[in-house]
């Protein structure tokens, strides 16, 4: 029998779908804009970049999650972004297009033929719980690394997490958002006047397929997509007991990225943080029960996404320090988790630390991540272990 959403949903997950797109469209939005306009990008283009990476996030969040009643959240490619603003120059906007549908064909292909999935299944859950806790840690040290500059606001948001915990854990994140918003409006440090509500509109730009769009854009994109973004969202997933199926998930990111190319959705995957915040214990304390608040967060992107050209002022509304310490002290629970399962087992003990540390360092070579590299590195550790154990034995 197929849960019912409305029984299902909870002021929790609501919250924790609202908190999951505050940090996704806070942390990396900016990036987008950055890569935009290092490709020529018209200020109305830009707001089509913006349209179409939450439309499409809002879209395959909702759809996949009530599909499969579990939370499957979507995001954009950060790195990806972050890739284009450097590694893209001397390349057109339609070159650039014509790569992103390029590289939306190839995450299709890596979902549809389960490559990517048979390669997930190669790594041992402790790693990939290591590489979990790796990947959201930062966003708890950012947390109090914020409390310096803005003590009042950190603070007073530190102690209502610590007392919802105790007296209501189910509503502590709410609480603390909460918390967030009055102190913040006390302070004056809420800007919502300057906020101009406008419509997104898409606009279409024709793709140019060049060899320049080909190695400069879609192949690296492709990448950094499925190291940086993909693999760890699917850790995540599976590190928080949910065995949503890999490929079918995978190939629907790419059929949706292959569709939205042209307005400037350059590559859609799996969320991994803000994934995390909607598969958390703040959620719904019932696992079974946490599904909802990623179709939420999936209606918040859509929010987002018709009044794309409000979402620069959105920006310098809400503090930062505010935002870094919701997102810190949402995912406490879930990198406590994490660091557990990847602890727990006296074998895997020294492989899971490298990856957390390896992931957790920010470490960048060759354009991709610390994600992937993390993962590398663990199994590094797993094979020389193996390899040393194999010797005692003979």
């Amino acid at each position: 029998m197929r849960r019912l959403f409305w029984r299902d949903l909870s002021l929790s997950a609501v919250v924790a779908g609202f908190v999951a797109m505050l940090v996704g469209v806070t942390s990396s939005i900016v990036v987008v804009f950055q890569a935009a306009q290092a490709l020529g990008a018209t200020p109305a283009q830009v707001t089509s970049w913006i349209w179409a990476i939450c439309v499409g996030t809002g879209l395959t969040s909702i759809g996949l999650s009530l599909w499969y009643r579990r939370p499957v959240l979507t995001a954009w490619s950060t790195p990806g972004g972050a890739m284009l603003v450097s590694a893209a120059a001397g390349v057109s906007l339609p070159e650039a297009l014509g790569g992103f549908v390029v590289c939306a064909v190839l995450i299709t292909l890596a979902g549809a033929t389960g490559l990517f999935a048979r390669v997930m299944d190669r790594i041992p859950q402790p790693l990939a719980a290591g590489l979990l806790a790796g990947v959201l840690a930062r966003f708890a040290l950012d947390a109090f690394g914020a409390m310096p500059g803005n003590p009042v606001l950190v603070g007073a948001m530190f102690l209502s997490y610590l007392l919802g915990r105790r007296l209501w854990p189910r509503y502590a994140v709410p609480g603390v958002l909460a918390v967030g918003l009055v102190v913040a409006a006390a302070l004056g440090q809420m800007h919502l006047d300057a906020v101009d509500w406008r419509l997104g509109t898409p606009v279409w730009t024709s793709p140019e397929f060049t060899l320049r769009g080909l190695f400069g854009v879609a192949l690296p994109l492709f990448v950094v997509t499925m190291a940086s973004q993909n693999l760890p969202g699917v850790a995540a997933q599976r590190a928080a007991g949910y065995d949503t199926p890999v490929s079918p998930v995978i190939a629907t990111t790419g059929l949706a990225t292959l569709l939205l190319a042209p307005f400037g959705g350059y590559a859609l995957n799996l969320a991994a943080i803000t994934a995390a915040i909607c598969m958390g214990r703040e959620a719904h304390e019932d696992p079974a029960r946490r599904w909802p608040s990623a179709v939420m967060a999936g209606v918040f992107y859509l929010a987002v996404g018709l009044v794309a050209g409000a979402v620069a002022g959105l920006l310098g509304a809400f503090p930062k320090a505010m935002v870094l310490a919701v997102a810190g002290f949402a995912l406490l629970g879930t990198i406590g988790g994490g660091l557990g399962v990847a602890m727990a087992d006296l074998r895997w003990r020294e492989p899971a630390l490298v990856t957390f540390l390896v992931t957790l360092s920010g470490l960048s070579m060759a354009g991709i991540g610390s994600a992937f590299w993390g993962v590398v590195a663990g199994t590094v550790c797993v094979v020389f272990a193996q390899a040393r154990s194999a010797r005692a034995a003979g």
